[in-house]
């Protein structure tokens, strides 16, 4: 700071001029001029506390902006409704209205929530037809399939879920196993266009054995068109009271195993279509 000696020494003096001057309007470079005071850390103190003349200003394109948010507070808006309102910055606002009052909440904490509740509910429900809407399309873009599509989905659909032969473990049949009844319904198809009749099918339900057996093999017969008693002993999964069955609600019917007699020559096309498809598409960019 500077100190305040020689032609400054009687500072009261020289503020008390300045004060009036400032008051009369003048600006500091006017004052400077008018009391040959050249020293601006000396001037700047001499007119400390007295607000610049108006007129001295410069204008502010955000002045509109401020006096705007600084109404719509006061009228009890919330920082985001005013952003939205005015298109600035949250920190611009808070700048502008920091020392008025905060108002009051609109909602109270159940209708928040209420609101919120809802507003989740319009989300999902707008998601689910979304979801719905492009499996529809996608469902419609398929169309009947050919003889031969429904051939390569099915060989594909077998190497996915079907048993496998091994070189350790001879197993050149088919068996295919699933709890999925569209996949069930899909394979049998596939069955009847390689024209292996129901006689050769062999059916079992594997499931756990605290469910309803009798009422899966009800379900699953109904769907492969035979009887239940045509269906051999269930498979019984013991429960393992370590862990958490999370299939257990009224949908779940265990799953479905269908073996094929007489099928070694049948799985050997199977396995080498696989083997052709895996060729025909050619390898991975």
């Amino acid at each position: 700071m500077t100190e305040i000696t020689g032609k400054y020494a009687d500072f009261e003096g020289l503020r008390a001029q300045a004060v009036a001057l400032r008051r009369e309007g003048l600006s500091l470079r006017q004052i400077r001029d008018r009391l040959k005071v050249f020293n601006n850390d000396i001037l700047n103190r001499l007119v400390q506390g007295e607000p610049a003349p108006e007129w001295t200003r410069r204008p502010n394109a955000k002045d509109d902006l401020r006096d705007r948010a600084r109404e719509l507070r006061l009228q009890g808006m919330t920082y985001d409704r005013i952003q939205a309102e005015l298109g600035c910055s949250k920190s611009s606002i808070s700048l502008w209205v920091r020392d008025l009052p905060k108002p009051e909440p609109r909602y109270t904490d159940e209708e928040r929530r209420t609101l919120m509740n809802a507003g989740l509910a319009r989300l999902r429900a707008s998601q689910d037809e979304e979801r719905h809407e492009t499996k529809h399309r996608a469902r419609e873009a398929v169309g009947t399939l050919s003889d031969r599509e429904l051939f390569i989905a099915g060989v594909a659909l077998y190497w996915a879920e079907g048993a496998k032969d091994k070189a350790y473990s001879r197993r050149e049949s088919l068996q295919f196993i699933n709890s999925d009844p569209n996949v069930i319904t899909l394979y049998l198809r596939w069955l009847e266009l390689l024209e292996v009749p129901r006689e050769r099918m062999r059916f079992r339900v594997s499931i756990h054995e605290s469910a309803d057996v009798t009422g899966a093999e009800q379900f699953w017969a109904e769907l492969a068109g035979v009887p239940a008693s045509a269906f051999q002993r269930a498979t019984l999964k013991k429960h393992n009271p370590k862990t958490t069955r999370k299939n257990t609600a009224e949908a779940y019917r265990g799953c479905l195993v269908i073996y094929v007699t007489k099928s070694t020559d049948l799985y050997r096309r199977v396995e080498g279509t696989w083997y052709g498809i895996v060729l025909g598409a050619g390898p991975a960019a």
